[in-house]
């Protein structure tokens, strides 16, 4: 005994140090035999699978106003010293419950209310013996009751048991420090308290009220325990020996019953056998059933299928059927307007009859029947026959279609009236066969080849008659200069200008053309796309001839395909090439005959051309933009044959003699300027523009090889013909930025010309002074100014002379410089500005050499600078 409360002792010292810091006090501690449940989070133990032996402490914890009570659950570490695992709080301990599966009783499961919400299950444990448990709860419950202050409910217990038991053990209870909320205490559990405990702690309220009535009926107080449970087991065995006699009184009877039990055994085991019989019989029945329904099955599977197999093959049948009236008309049926709708009938049953024997309108195992076979080769027969004839009736009827129309002369233009082409009724004819077309498209692609050539053919004859026959009755008509004007020829004088007959005309006479021919070109661009099925690539151009008008807008999408891919876009343009190849050589003749009655006519024939060819963008007019492209490079070729005519003639001057005054070229270039800018139209100015450049670029090199053919008059040649540049082209030059350029740089090519003339003629007339000067400034470079009077050829003396010679008759020698440039001029109105030129360059040149003399010869006096501007301005 000492031994064990020795182990007792160690073992809540062991707790103590495991819950050191937490600053609770252990009331007692005893060891686990099995611990059940769930420890920790997760860790759920498998099935027959128990935790590690464990250790239950109670400690309790003291507040200011109250104290907590705590059951600690404590498990040994690896290293076999304890730690803590669990913590219950004893405030929400609801339930003691002991477990009855457990014959020992010593298992037992505490019921906690906080545990109810969660998926936890109670903890329960297994103690080594009775004791231990006893030991245990009894502490629990004096904790409730004394600090906590409620009693938990306890089920599966014999309180008067436990009352007995703590009474047999209170000597061995240990004594303990109890820290309750007045502070520590000791308590030594003594027999007298044990049993108060028990009689107060154990036992309810309400279960000591019962236990006192039932006590009553014994004559007993509730003292009287030990007592009332002798009583109680005499009664007990008084009961079961009364049951003994009565089952021994009973004997007979259970003989008899046993007897009924034998007979009805043997009953049960002949039905049993009988059963067995029965269930044989009814085992061979339910196969042979099950046979007989599988037969039937099987004989109603054949029937549903068979059926099947009939409405196939009548669907087949139905796909395999070629009506006789579309046959007769596929084969030799009439193409005239009044049995269009029949052959429509017919193509649209062939197209679907073909579809219909095709993957995936038919499933693949049909398609291989050789039935189908067979009929798909019929149908096939059937497309290549309608598809030949249907082709070279429409052949034939455009040819004659045409024919006719060339043949009947009021379509074209006559002498004296000018017919505008007119294909309305031919359209509304060929409309009638629109559908046929697209049927036979999608019949077979490869027969719209042939018949796209031969319409084209035959259109194209139509076409290029009504061009030529109209061209020609256009120049005819238009009146013009029968002369050519010849912009390059002929003299041009101040009182001569050249001819100015009014060409418009012609332009516009060209300018019809287009209006006329242009948009019938576009139109039967459209209308042969769609008509031929390029659909696809003839709805960006749609113009009056729709879908609708065509008679094709009722045709099955599916049938209709988008043809917008390039070998597509190819083949339209081919056959546009053939439709309108040669009409451009009509309208090539009347743009030469426009040029040669006026060669200038050819920027207004550019800009009208322009025009036209920025309204036409569609795939449909494309190879009508070619022929406008065509058109603008044959103008603006004839035009720069003019242009480079023009230079010819202009260079042809450089081969000439001596020539005096302004070239010719010059005022004929202002002549044709001026004339270029009145017929400038649209785009055109690009290429009047580069006209300009070529041009003056060869008038001034021209004129530059002319000056320098003789040497004594390049300057006045330069001067003049530069000066009546800038005076017929300033008008021009405000508005037109390309003359602007040349202007300046004629207006800088004169001036220099006419400083290097000046200074020529100063020099001449007064030679001897300003080489005087010349030599004076040379020498300054290399002798200080104050010894340049003592050198050789430039001394007072020299000067003197130079002086005397130079400025005697100065008044004489600058009226011979005025005379000399009346001489030389040509142009009378060059004179004034160009003698204050020359006076104005004396002057500074005079001023000069005066200042040199005052640095060089102090103290000499020769003429001031103003008495030779008062002798200048008087002259």
């Amino acid at each position: 005994m000492a031994k064990s409360s020795a182990d007792d002792e160690e073992l809540r010292r062991a707790c103590e140090a495991a819950i050191e810091g937490t600053k609770q006090n252990v009331i007692m501690s005893i060891r686990v035999a099995k611990s059940h449940g769930i420890w920790g989070k997760g860790a759920k133990l498998g099935r027959g699978q128990m935790a590690k032996p464990r250790v239950l402490a109670i400690s309790t914890k003291a507040k200011a106003q109250r104290t907590k009570a705590f059951l600690r659950v404590l498990k040994y570490s690896n290293g076999g010293v304890l730690e803590h695992a669990k913590l219950y709080k004893l405030k929400h301990l609801s339930k003691v419950e002991v477990v009855t599966n457990d014959p020992s009783g010593c298992t037992f499961m505490l019921g906690f209310d906080n545990l109810r919400s969660q998926s936890v299950a109670p903890p329960q444990w297994t103690m080594r013996n009775v004791d231990d448990r006893n030991r245990l709860l009894l502490c629990i419950l004096n904790i409730c009751k004394d600090v906590l202050g409620h009693l938990p409910k306890i089920v599966g217990i014999d309180v008067v048991e436990m009352a007995l038991w703590a009474k047999e053990n209170t000597p061995n209870m240990p004594k303990k420090q109890v820290d309750l909320q007045d502070g520590p205490v000791k308590d030594a559990i003594a027999e007298g308290d044990m049993k108060v405990t028990v009689e107060r702690e154990l036992v309810s309220q309400a279960e000591e009220e019962d236990m006192e009535a039932l006590l009553d009926t014994y004559v007993m107080g509730i003292s009287e325990a030990e007592a009332f449970s002798e009583r109680l087991k005499r009664e007990l065995q008084a009961l079961e020996a009364a049951n003994v006699h009565v089952i021994l009184e009973n004997e007979p009877l259970v003989d008899e019953v046993l007897q009924g039990l034998e007979i009805a055994t043997n009953c049960v085991e002949d039905m049993d056998e009988w059963l067995g019989i029965f269930n044989v019989k009814l085992r061979h029945m339910r196969e042979d059933i099950e046979s007989i329904e599988t037969r039937n099955n099987k004989l109603e599977m054949h029937s549903v299928n068979n059926k099947s197999l009939v409405d196939e093959l009548d669907k087949l049948l139905e796909r395999l059927y070629i009506p006789s009236e579309y046959a007769a008309c596929l084969t030799g049926g009439s193409f005239d307007e009044l049995h269009m709708h029949q052959n429509i009938d017919a193509c649209e049953w062939l197209t679907e009859a073909l579809q219909n024997l095709e993957v995936p309108s038919i499933e693949r195992c049909y398609a291989y029947m050789r039935s189908v076979k067979e009929k798909w080769a019929e149908l096939d027969r059937l497309k290549n026959t309608f598809a030949k004839r249907a082709s070279e009736f429409l052949r034939n009827y455009f040819a004659s279609l045409v024919d006719f129309m060339i043949s009947d002369k009021s379509y074209f233009s006559q002498r004296g009236q000018l017919k505008r082409p007119d294909h309305a009724d031919m359209r509304f004819k060929c409309r009638t066969y629109a559908r046929l077309l697209q049927h036979l498209k999608n019949l077979d692609k490869n027969y719209m080849d042939s018949l796209r050539k031969a319409y084209c053919s035959s259109l194209n004859l139509l076409l290029r008659k009504e061009a030529r026959e109209f061209a020609n009755e256009l120049r005819t008509s238009t009146k013009a200069s029968r002369n050519p004007i010849s912009w390059l020829e002929g003299p041009i004088g101040p009182n001569q200008t050249v001819n100015n007959a009014d060409t418009s005309t012609v332009a516009e006479a060209y300018g019809k053309m287009l209006t006329v021919f242009i948009p019938l070109l576009v139109d039967e661009s459209s209308f042969f796309a769609h008509f031929m099925c390029f659909e696809g690539l003839a709805n960006g151009n749609k113009t009056e001839h729709d879908d609708h008008d065509l008679g094709i807008e009722d045709i099955d999408d599916n049938i209709s395909k988008d043809v917008k891919n390039p070998s597509d876009l190819e083949a339209l343009n081919e056959s546009l090439h053939d439709l309108l190849d040669g009409i451009q050589e009509d309208f090539y003749a009347v743009v030469d005959w426009a040029y040669k009655i006026d060669p200038l006519r050819c920027i207004s024939m550019h800009g009208i051309t322009e025009r036209y060819i920025s309204g036409q963008k569609a795939d449909a007019a494309g190879y009508v933009r070619i022929l406008l492209d065509d058109l603008e490079n044959r103008i603006s070729l004839q035009f720069s044959r003019f242009v480079d005519e023009a230079c010819h003639h202009i260079e042809r001057n450089e081969r000439n003699l001596r020539q005096a005054g302004v070239l010719s070229f010059i005022p004929r270039f202002a002549i044709i300027a001026t004339r270029m800018e009145q017929y400038i139209q649209g785009q055109s100015r690009d290429l009047v523009d580069q006209a300009y450049a070529k041009l003056v670029t060869i008038m001034f090199v021209t004129l530059d090889k002319v000056a320098q053919a003789d040497s004594k008059y390049e300057d006045i040649v330069l001067l003049e013909n530069y000066a009546a540049f800038q005076n017929s082209l300033y008008d021009l030059a405000n508005v037109v930025p390309t003359l602007a350029k040349f202007y300046h740089q004629a207006s800088e090519s004169y001036e220099q010309a006419c400083t290097r003339y000046v200074s020529t003629i100063i020099y001449t007339q007064f030679e001897r002074l300003f080489q005087f000067a010349r030599r004076i400034e040379d020498l300054m470079y290399t002798i200080a100014p104050e010894e340049i009077p003592y050198q050789m050829g430039v001394s007072k003396v020299d000067l003197q002379k130079v002086v005397k010679s130079s400025l005697s008759g100065v008044d004489k020698s600058i009226s011979t410089m005025y005379k000399k440039l009346q001489k030389n001029l040509a142009s009378e109105e060059l004179l004034p500005s160009l003698w204050e030129k020359c006076k104005k360059e004396f002057l500074d040149k005079y001023d000069s050499f005066a200042q040199l003399v005052a640095k060089i010869y102090p103290g000499k006096t020769i003429p001031s600078v103003s008495e030779m501007r008062d002798l200048l301005a008087s002259m």
